[in-house]
């Protein structure tokens, strides 16, 4: 963590506007600031700060005024509108950078994680695949790999975790880490909790400021019955992180373990900074919003007016999207990638 705050205090000292007479900013200029970008989004994924994403997004809608005809700027617009869940503006985004010059390969990526995020997995595996069988290394991989966990593809998904980690080469313990989260919510999703628990403990081991393995982990440990282990471990991210997901979190576990005064206060926390958050950032928070107040929020009548409204987005969104523009008669059928039951 140390290295990526160091990092990115070296690009925002260098942040400056237009010099004198510069109309746009210079290639240097926005690699640069679009490389802060994406370590922003990074630091706010690990430590769940969700600043940082907005200030992501401030900097990337900077750097598209700077720089209207450099591709880099779209992208780094694309990843910031993808991280609010504002999905039909990254891909006109990715559109913008693809008439810039993008390359395909990059483009695929992106859309692909949009066509995820929303559930097309069968337009999504089609970019998945061909980029693994292009080129099989650790991001192509494990790209697909979390694609088929989510799909509930188990036995695939392990093979390509497997692969995708024996094939890393990198130093930094970021893509690992996140490579043994996505591994334990799929444990988590089959309900197989002592390997869920295995692999998000993995992750906290690889990076121990790793929020959201470690509230997962706080999960599994209560569900296992280990209450006042899951107590130590969120207490210290609802204070720190300004994500109401780990608040509401320890508000479950407080009541559980018979503490309902400290639980209220954490109630009342989390409760505020849904509200707040459902305003500025309503397509990415609306549905943890009602799903907190059909819970431990105690507001059922509120949560099921957010469900209606999510649906209502829900359709609206999908209508936006261009659902299966991707042929997906295209799959290779005798890769090793293949998937036997597709």
């Amino acid at each position: 963590m140390a290295n990526l705050q160091a990092q990115i205090d070296s690009l925002v000292a260098g942040l400056h506007g237009p010099r004198s007479g510069q109309t746009t900013a210079a290639p240097a200029e926005v690699t640069g600031q679009a490389l802060l970008v994406d370590l922003l989004i990074l630091r706010g994924q690990v430590l769940g700060r969700i600043a940082d994403y907005e200030r992501a997004a401030e900097l990337a809608e900077q750097l598209v005024r700077a720089a209207p005809d450099d591709d880099v700027s779209w992208l780094a617009q694309a990843r910031t509108q993808a991280t609010f869940h504002r999905f039909a503006e990254a891909l006109a985004d990715l559109d913008a950078a693809r008439r810039r010059g993008s390359d395909q390969a990059t483009l695929d990526a992106e859309q692909a994680a949009i066509l995820q995020a929303v559930a097309y997995y069968a337009e999504a595996l089609v970019l998945r695949r061909t980029a693994a069988e292009r080129r099989p290394d650790f991001t192509t991989l494990s790209a697909l790999a979390v694609l088929q966990a989510e799909r509930g593809k188990v036995a695939q998904a392990e093979h390509l975790f497997i692969e995708a980690r024996r094939r890393y080469r990198g130093v930094s313990p970021f893509p690992v880490a996140e490579l043994d989260f996505r591994r334990g919510l799929m444990w988590l999703g089959e309900r197989n909790l002592p390997a869920a628990r295995a692999w998000f403990d993995a992750a906290v081991g690889r990076v121990p400021a790793y929020a959201p393995a470690m509230g997962h982990l706080a999960e599994v440990d209560a569900a296992l019955g280990a209450r006042d282990a899951a107590i130590d471990s969120l207490r210290p991210l609802a204070l720190s992180s300004d994500d109401p997901e780990y608040a509401a979190g320890l508000v479950g576990v407080l009541s559980d373990a018979g503490h309902p005064h400290e639980a209220e206060q954490w109630r009342i926390s989390a409760a505020a900074r849904y509200d707040e958050l459902v305003l500025r950032h309503p397509e990415a928070f609306v549905d943890h919003a009602a799903d907190f107040w059909l819970t431990v929020g105690g507001d059922r009548p509120k949560g099921l007016q957010l469900v209606s409204r999510n649906h209502a987005h829900r359709a609206t969104r999908a209508l936006a999207l261009p659902h299966r523009v991707i042929p997906t008669d295209s799959w290779p059928a005798d890769s090793w990638l293949a998937d036997p039951d597709t």
